[in-house]
Formats: structure tokens, C-alpha cells, sequence
């Protein structure tokens, strides 16, 4: 089968191009390799490099979503069996920074490969949302619970869903939605929650937490990316939206407190609940246990375990992380 993967170079995306690679399957990449203006650019030379060693066949093509001419040309050229969209602006603080360009890329181009996979008979489109679209929910939420959005990001991942679906509705193909939590693990970049509790522990500086009793669902990388690709492989999935995470709740505090605990440094800052943030729980993965045998594997401990060792072994960060380190 040949499978895009846009976004196939970001944490997620390089590890669901990898296990299709190993599964036998033809998969073409699509990634702009953007910094969005906030990650320091040699630090994502540093990580694409690190992330390409996992990659050994896929084509590669540097086109943006929004350029609709390039991606006629993607598609007519290449002819996908499937689509894996996973390209956007990652989080709600990069949106926020610029809604206008978050909007083009999350709308426009998302309209752009829809088009596009109903021109050229892709027969199945699967669209990796968020837990955002929830708004604010308490642990066991499901698939059918209403979406009540807070900030634009959550707003455009939801918009992305009903978009998605309405192609689907007119008989252009099938698709798989997708709504994962909290995802880290090696190879992420340093401004997510997880990344900025190691980085500020290991080098003895201030963990800021937003709210000690705010909860997430953490999810290892791998077990995100197993999720994914299950669910694109399944014939199981037509027109359904699965939550993939962890299912299981972990407080801020507590997070920061095992990045405290790994590092054997650093200090707890608690402040207020961020405001733009919504409050989340547990999401429930019943129905992606059922359908396609997701199962999670790595629980926070062992994650955060996983994650603090690589950061151990990285001489990029090391160098940094001793540089910074405040005695």
C-alpha cells in the first residue's frame, strides 16, 4: 500500500513512518520542516537529522499544505491508497502566536488534501486531531461526549473533523479520526510541558507548573504512533474517531515532581491555572481496544524514565542542558 504521511518528519509522524516502512508498506513523507518561529533552529536541525536515521526508504518532499499546486502534483503524481494527515500547527500556544497562518495551514491545507485525495480516489483519509476538542472533561470521557472547545487550536482541530467527515459523507472515501494526549518522548522538542520539566530539573533550574491539580493523559511516543498506524491498517475503523493516550489521568505536580525525582535537581514553582488551557482528564481507549487492539504500553513512570535516559545519552543536549546548569 502506499501511504502519505504529511508531517511524516514531527515527533509522531517519523515513528509512524518508520513502522510502515517495517510493515512493508510504500510511504511518501510530506514535512516542511518549519521551526513555527519558536523552536531554536539548530536544535530541529539537530532533531530531523536524529529522526531521518529512523527512516530508510520513504520519499521525501518538502511541500507545504497550503500550496495547492504542489499538492495536486503530490497526489497526481504519486497516487495514495491512503493518507495519513498529521501537518499543523502543534498546540495552542503556536496558534495563538499567529491564528492567521494557523488557519491556513489547519483549514486551507487540510481542504487542500482533502480535495486533492477525493480527485485521485484515496480510499481512506486519516485525520490526527486532539483531546483539545474536548474543552474542559473529567477522566473516562469517550468519542461521543460533546466537543466544547477552548482557544482557536481546539476550535480548528474540531472544524478539521467536521470537514473531514463531510467528505466522507458525500462518498469521497473513508475516514479514521484521531484524537491523541499529551504525546512526548525522545526526539520532542523542548517547548512541551514534559520536555520543560526535564531540561529545568536537569539543570537545577524552576519547574513552573500552571495549576497543581491540573491533570493530563500522558502518552509515550510509541505507544501514539503504534495507535495511528493500527488504526490506518484496520479494516475496522471506517468513519469513526478513536481516542489514542495512555487512559490515565497525572497531575502537573506530580510530573514535575517525577522529573524532580530522575534528575536529582531543580525546584517547584506552582502558580494559577492557565486560563487558556482547558482542564482535562482521562480520555477512555475502549473503543480502540476493541476495534483494533490498541493497547498501550509504557505508563508515565517508565515514560518519563525512557525520556530523561535519552536526554542522558544526547551530547547535543548535554552539552546544553551543562552550559545551563545552575550551580
Amino acid at each position: 500500500m502506499k501511504i502519505l504521511v504529511t508531517g511524516g518528519l514531527g515527533l509522531i509522524g517519523h515513528n509512524v513512518v518508520a513502522r510502515l516502512e517495517r510493515l512493508g508498506h510504500r510511504v511518501v513523507i510530506t514535512d516542511t520542516q518549519t521551526n513555527y518561529g519558536i523552536i531554536p533552529q539548530e536544535e530541529l536541525d539537530y532533531l530531523l537529522v536524529e529522526r531521518r536515521k529512523k527512516i530508510k526508504q520513504a520519499s521525501f518532499y518538502r511541500y507545504n499544505i497550503t500550496d495547492k499546486k504542489n499538492i495536486d502534483y503530490l497526489f497526481t503524481f504519486e497516487q495514495f491508497d491512503t493518507v495519513i494527515h498529521m501537518a499543523s500547527f502543534p498546540r495552542q500556544k503556536v496558534v495563538n502566536a499567529d491564528p492567521a497562518v494557523g488557519a491556513r495551514v489547519m483549514i486551507e491545507g487540510l481542504v487542500n488534501l482533502l480535495e486533492s485525495s477525493k480527485r485521485t480516489n484515496v480510499k481512506k483519509f486519516l485525520y490526527i486531531s486532539s483531546s483539545m476538542v474536548y474543552g474542559d472533561f473529567v477522566d473516562d470521557v469517550t468519542e461521543t461526549a460533546v466537543c466544547r472547545p477552548q482557544g482557536q487550536y481546539g476550535i480548528m482541530k474540531l472544524a478539521g473533523e467536521h470537514l473531514v467527515a463531510d467528505y466522507a459523507r458525500r462518498n469521497c472515501f473513508n475516514y479514521t479520526i484521531i484524537r491523541p494526549s499529551a504525546v512526548y518522548g525522545p526526539l520532542d522538542v523542548e517547548d512541551r510541558v514534559v520536555s520543560k520539566f526535564m531540561l529545568a530539573a536537569m539543570q537545577g533550574g524552576v519547574l513552573k507548573i500552571n495549576g497543581d491539580r491540573e491533570t493530563l493523559d500522558f502518552t509515550y511516543v510509541d505507544d501514539a504512533a503504534d495507535g495511528i498506524v493500527a488504526a490506518a491498517l484496520s479494516t475496522n475503523t471506517a468513519n469513526k474517531t478513536y481516542n489514542i493516550t495512555k487512559s490515565h489521568s497525572v497531575t502537573l505536580l506530580q510530573a514535575a515532581k517525577m522529573a524532580l525525582e530522575l534528575a536529582g535537581g531543580g525546584q517547584l514553582l506552582v502558580g494559577n491555572k492557565d486560563p487558556d488551557f482547558p482542564s482535562r482528564g482521562a480520555l477512555n481507549i475502549d473503543a480502540a481496544r476493541q476495534d483494533f487492539g490498541f493497547n498501550p504500553q509504557v505508563d508515565v513512570a517508565e515514560g518519563f524514565q525512557n525520556y530523561y535516559k535519552w536526554f542522558t545519552e544526547s551530547q547535543y543536549w548535554q552539552e546544553r542542558i551543562n552550559a545551563n546548569r545552575i550551580q
